[in-house]
């Protein structure tokens, strides 16, 4: 029998009170055993609620439709117990901040084993062995046990997250933007240690992210969002060498590099749709050069490429894009 998918998303549609239009609208992922996959897209399109989901760490009120398995288990029926469960081991998440998930008055050490000494996962003994050779497998000694996290660097913090979030032996991993309080130098210490660790433990890595050359850099398949909904999905060279959705390629054209033409970078005009205003159509027709009057009325299906089954854009208009360069600044 197939082992289960670290994480499977189908259908997850989350609405909101107060809101016109669902956060997510039928937003379907999955990361396999072993995979890095990247989601990425612009502040507010819904990327880290739906990493969250993974958690069942959603906003008050939120109604939600479809489910969200991981390890197999649905995460959205389970009772307190089973829930418990999987947050203590089946599933761990690593947030922007490091110093916003440890207690600053109480040692490293402490903050490492708890989890698993309270749900009786582990004895203390056990615990501090474990957290010892995580320390180690994420380029600490074990010297950090006996620190405050105001006593270590804020690359030095993340790593011990890191580690805190790998003591349950998770088999899924979710990585909120782990990079963004941290210099250029750390970002990149911390992508090649998620990287070293993914492949150590066979852990399965959700790495959310705006950034498309991280993106580009750690892993093996990326889902691009727009407005609560998945636009672009594929194995990351193709994605990122033959965009199918002109949202895609406008953020990849909006993406500063040293060798890129001398001028003006270019930008993506206009906002993402309100979440007080319903949405008929695709959520990026008012934004898209290639929009016409179909965008505006039909909300677009996934299709697959012609020659690249698992890569999926949902667009009108995506055979338009495919192989050519658009202008994103209309």
């Amino acid at each position: 029998m197939k082992a289960p998918h670290a994480l499977d998303i189908q259908g997850l549609r989350i609405t909101l009170p107060g809101t016109a239009r669902p956060v997510l609208d039928g937003v379907d992922l999955r990361v396999a055993a072993g995979e890095t996959v990247a989601l990425v897209g612009e502040s507010g399109s819904g990327k880290s609620i739906t990493s969250r989901s993974a958690l069942r760490l959603l906003p008050p009120g939120a109604a939600v439709e479809g489910s969200v398995r991981v390890a197999g288990r649905d995460v959205l029926t389970l009772d307190a117990a089973g829930l418990r469960s999987v947050r203590a081991g089946s599933a761990a998440m690593v947030f922007q901040d490091p110093r916003a998930a440890v207690n600053p008055l109480r040692r490293i050490g402490d903050f490492l084993t708890e989890g698993v000494t309270l749900t009786g996962t582990a004895n203390r003994r056990d615990a501090e062995a474990r957290a010892a050779a995580l320390l180690e497998a994420v380029g600490l000694d074990r010297s950090v046990l006996r620190k405050y996290p105001g006593q270590v660097s804020g690359g030095m913090l993340q790593r011990v997250v890191i580690a805190a979030a790998l003591m349950g032996d998770p088999q899924l991993l979710l990585a909120d933007e782990p990079t963004t309080a941290l210099d250029v130098t750390n970002q990149a210490e911390v992508v090649a240690l998620l990287a070293g660790l993914r492949e150590r433990f066979g852990t399965g890595l959700l790495f959310v992210t705006h950034d498309l050359d991280l993106a580009a850099a750690i892993s093996d398949r990326v889902y691009v969002m727009y407005a609560g909904r998945i636009a672009e999905a594929g194995p990351a060279e193709a994605l990122f060498a033959r965009p199918r959705h002109p949202y895609t390629a406008a953020l990849l054209a909006s993406t500063p590099r040293m060798e890129g033409p001398p001028g003006r970078l270019a930008a993506i005009d206009g906002q993402p749709p309100d979440l007080r205003e319903p949405l008929q159509g695709c959520a990026f027709a008012a934004r898209c050069p290639l929009a016409t009057e179909i965008c505006d009325q039909r909300a677009p299906q996934p299709s697959a490429a012609p020659d690249r089954a698992e890569h999926r854009a949902a667009c009108h208009h995506s055979d338009r894009l495919e192989g050519s360069t658009i202008d994103v600044r209309r």
